[in-house]
Order: C-alpha cells, then sequence, then structure tokens
C-alpha cells in the first residue's frame, strides 16, 4: 500500500522549477596552445560578439584565467561549452552564484 502526499509532491516540482530558473554559465579557460586571435575569432564566429567584445573576453581568458563567455538555461550553456571544445578551446559549465 502506498500513500502519496500531494503536499510533497508539489513541494518537489517547486524546487525542481525553482533550479531550472537559475542560470548557468559557460566559462572558457586559458590554454597554452590556442592564439590570442584565433579565440577572438571564435568567440565573433560562434557568439557573434563585437570585435571589441571578443577582444575582451580574451583578454580575461588570458590574463585571468577563464571568462564568462555566456550564460543561460543549462541546456542551451552544455551546447555553447561542446562549441568552445569542437573548437578546441577549454570550457566548462558552472551554476551561476546567487546574487
Amino acid at each position: 500500500m502506498s500513500i502519496a502526499s500531494p503536499d510533497l509532491d508539489r513541494d518537489i516540482r517547486l524546487d525542481e522549477a525553482a533550479a531550472a530558473d537559475v542560470p548557468w554559465q559557460t566559462v572558457v579557460w586559458n590554454d597554452p596552445v590556442n592564439l590570442m586571435s584565433y579565440v577572438v575569432r571564435v568567440f565573433r564566429q560562434y557568439f557573434g560578439y563585437s570585435l571589441d567584445r571578443a577582444t575582451q573576453l580574451m583578454l580575461a581568458v588570458h590574463h585571468d584565467g577563464h571568462a564568462i563567455v555566456a550564460e543561460g538555461p543549462r541546456e542551451q550553456m552544455e551546447l555553447h561549452a561542446q562549441a568552445m571544445h569542437d573548437y578546441g578551446l577549454w570550457a566548462t559549465v558552472r551554476k551561476a552564484p546567487a546574487a
């Protein structure tokens, strides 16, 4: 015999919905292989960033070791990270810090 708790089920669904709303980030990491000009080209070609924005992000990768190149739903960030891998860049996906 199983007893369902509608309130418990509702709470779990609300928690899942709240977690889905949390933004995620695609982070590109510095590597010893790719030229800075190539990284700028990738950011411009894939994300459609302006030359100035792509250069700014590339410099963050170079000087700080990483840069957040996109933020949004987890599934989209995973697609971005995979695309960066396809271009030969090191990228990961992480949950955005709470505001």
